[in-house]
């Protein structure tokens, strides 16, 4: 049987599907990161993955294990030509998002005097102008749905975002496949009804039809998920 956290990972793989050769690159905690791997030992064979540092990986380690066969090295003045030339699907958190998908990584509050002060916006502005983007967060509430994020770090649709592919939670899956580019409700994980999205989402979320479930993961997925994270890394990180 699947946990809550089995069927995020195989929701955010399903981010990678279609992208071929290029580097899949989860940030940010033990969900992302076995979603580009798992996505690339299942349907998406041509994915390039790495350490999470600089090396491409030959093989598909589990997590916290070291590569046996290295196929490159990423320095980061290539790695910023794969970013600035769209060779790289980033999947990122986010502290604040909103219904464009324009982030927040950098404060909490007004700039000048902000109540917390986060990452900065590091890569998010050439990540979301220039590649594939999609996001990962664990905590869906209002507080990180927000009508209007404190300081935009990641593009969204209204601001020139390159590809904003999916975003997955512990609730659901949603995107912007909208004709304003909005974020609308794509599916809900098994238990979790419509309303309660709705209810957590500090936004007007485009909600149409007849909702489906996330699919559950297929067993050969399971299996690969249990090679990759004997220990259960992902089932910490889910929020229920």
């Amino acid at each position: 049987m699947s946990s809550r956290a089995d069927v995020c990972v195989v929701a955010c793989a399903e981010a990678f599907r279609g992208d071929g050769e290029i580097v899949a690159a989860g940030i940010g905690g033990a969900v992302t990161v076995l979603a580009a791997r798992l996505a690339r030992l299942t349907f998406e064979p041509e994915l390039l993955t790495n350490d999470g540092a600089c090396l491409l990986t030959g093989d598909v380690p589990a997590l916290g294990r070291a590569p046996e066969v290295v196929e490159g090295w990423l320095p980061f003045r290539e790695h910023l030509w794969l970013v600035l030339n769209g060779r790289r699907h980033v999947m990122l958190g986010a502290s604040q998002i909103d219904r464009y998908g324009n982030t927040n990584i950098s404060c909490v509050g007004d700039w000048a005097r902000p109540k917390a002060q986060l990452l900065g916006v590091r890569g998010a502005p050439g990540n979301t102008r220039c590649d594939p983007t999609s996001y990962w967060i664990p905590r869906h509430g209002p507080r990180v749905f927000v009508p209007r994020v404190d300081m935009v770090s990641g593009l969204g649709t209204d601001r020139g975002a390159f590809d904003l592919r999916r975003v997955v939670t512990n609730l659901a899956v949603l995107d912007f496949r909208t004709p304003d580019g909005s974020m609308r409700l794509v599916s809900v994980h098994p238990g979790v009804s419509v309303d309660e999205v709705v209810a957590a989402t500090g936004f007007e979320l485009a909600v149409s039809g007849n909702i489906p479930i996330t699919r559950d993961p297929t067993d050969e997925e399971l299996r690969v998920l249990d090679r990759l994270d004997p220990e259960r890394a992902r089932d910490r990180e889910v929020a229920a």
